[in-house]
């Protein structure tokens, strides 16, 4: 496989299908072009750009293409992947243009942008058009979901061509919205590939699936075009990725495929930044096993002027506790938001970097592990938290769900410290309980063998 797979993701959790491709968490050109470099290679950059306004999101992305676009050799582009939230959420219709943007300032025409949300793990799919997700086992229009309901990203339509209309503000035509539906899909690629010859300018498409098998003959029609020298760039969920990528399945961790450096603690450290239904539900069952220390961070009090002498006080209980205990660090439940937008955002802002003092604290202290629970938190503990600059995906606990990074370059106390990405949306609610005895048994084996 020749091809190569440039993906800008808005947070960390776009590589919980995919395994043994490189992660960049910092905003810099030269590992983004390292990586690349190996026939076929796939390299995710972490921008964590969901956490940003509008402007401030495609800046990020653009100056960046436009660095590694120069830095890559003459006449090599990625096919490129603006991946993001399988609910829906996140800068869903800029952040693609402006990647096409930068490369039609080279030359080069976008055809279309093709939208696939689908994460089939997590349960969320598309069919007729409009996106579904399992929740507690029952199949909800993602529109009459708590996601619709986002302070930031917050949407009324689940049918994904009223989506885009909305979220465009009516700038886009329903009507010129193409669809591959899963009649085409069964028809196989040269019917998939006829859909996408109808993309001519930034043409919105929109992939229905309800499975892997659907995406790969969408992946199929997709090299097909771009062998004929068109170009797309896919505005996609996670499970897009892993058939683009040429990767057929996952890879399931156990305990004796996680190594824990030497000269760490007996016991490591949950951080959870979520605020959604389902990763309350979790920490609570996280809370009944009662195997774990808990600190919970007061989020009026982190808001307030006492701030540094409250999160210094739950650093040194953390550091004790972890002699002999796991630890997990959570925010208060009730979420603090504005009407304003802008203002929530700066909210979130402000826990997020409490979250990430904490744990930067308690880095020094060399905890055995680290799982951040949360889109954002993810990306916010392992880059600010854990100083890790490029990391490998080395695979999941669940199939499609919570990574494990292994990390590449990072500071000195985050090396041999395996790091789980675990996002805020994704797995049954005793799964981050789960997370925590697999790699509980992991320090365990570790420890046994010194």
């Amino acid at each position: 496989m020749t091809r190569k797979f440039l993906v800008f993701d808005d947070d960390p959790t776009g590589s919980q299908a995919v395994h043994d491709v490189d992660v960049v968490l910092e905003l810099s050109a030269q590992p983004v072009i390292d990586a690349l470099a190996p026939e076929g290679a796939t390299c995710f950059v972490l921008t964590n750009s969901r956490a940003l306004d509008e402007d401030q999101a495609v800046q990020r992305q653009t100056e960046l293409l436009r660095q590694i676009l120069d830095g890559l050799p003459s006449g090599e582009m990625p096919h490129l992947v603006s991946r993001s939230d399988s609910t829906l959420r996140g800068h869903v219709i800029a952040e693609p243009n402006g990647l096409a943007d930068v490369l039609e300032e080279r030359g080069i025409r976008v055809n279309g942008f093709l939208f696939a949300p689908a994460m089939f793990e997590a349960g969320r799919y598309t069919t007729d058009d409009v996106h579904w997700a399992v929740l507690q086992g029952e199949h909800l229009r993602v529109g009459d979901t708590d996601f619709a309901q986002d302070a930031t990203f917050g949407y009324s339509n689940s049918n994904l061509k009223d989506f885009l209309m909305e979220r465009s503000g009516g700038e886009l035509n329903r009507e010129e919205i193409l669809s591959i539906t899963l009649d085409d899909i069964a028809a196989g690629v040269d019917a998939v590939s006829a859909v996408l010859e109808q993309a001519t300018e930034r043409t919105w498409v929109v992939v229905n699936g309800i499975e892997y098998a659907h995406q790969e003959v969408v992946a199929q029609a997709l090299a097909r075009q771009e062998e004929a020298g068109r170009t797309f760039i896919s505005r996609c969920g996670p499970s897009l990725v892993r058939p683009l990528a040429g990767i057929q399945q996952a890879r399931v961790l156990e305990p004796g495929d996680i190594a824990i450096g030497d000269g760490r603690m007996p016991h490591g450290l949950l951080v959870v930044g979520s605020h959604v239904g389902l990763t309350n539900r979790q920490l609570d069952v996280v809370k009944d096993r009662g195997s774990l220390f808990e600190i919970e961070l007061h989020v009026p009090t982190v808001l307030g002027d006492d701030r540094q002498a409250y999160l210094d006080q739950a650093i040194k209980r953390a550091e004790q506790a972890l002699v002999s205990s796991d630890v997990v660090v959570y925010t208060s439940r009730d979420v603090v938001r504005t009407e304003d937008p802008q203002e929530s955002l700066a909210i979130a802002r402000s826990v997020s970097d409490a979250v990430v003092d904490v744990v930067r604290g308690v880095m020094q202290a060399k905890p055995a592990w680290v799982i951040a629970k949360g889109g954002i938190t993810s990306h916010e503990v392992a880059h600010k938290g854990l100083g890790i600059r490029r990391a490998r995906v080395g695979g999941q606990f669940f199939p499609g769900q919570t990574s494990q990074f292994m990390p590449i370059e990072a500071d000195a106390q985050a090396q041999g410290c395996p790091f789980v990405v675990f996002p805020g949306n994704v797995g049954t609610e005793s799964a981050v309980a789960d997370v925590v005895d697999v790699l509980a048994q992991a320090t365990q084996l570790t420890n046994s063998k010194k």
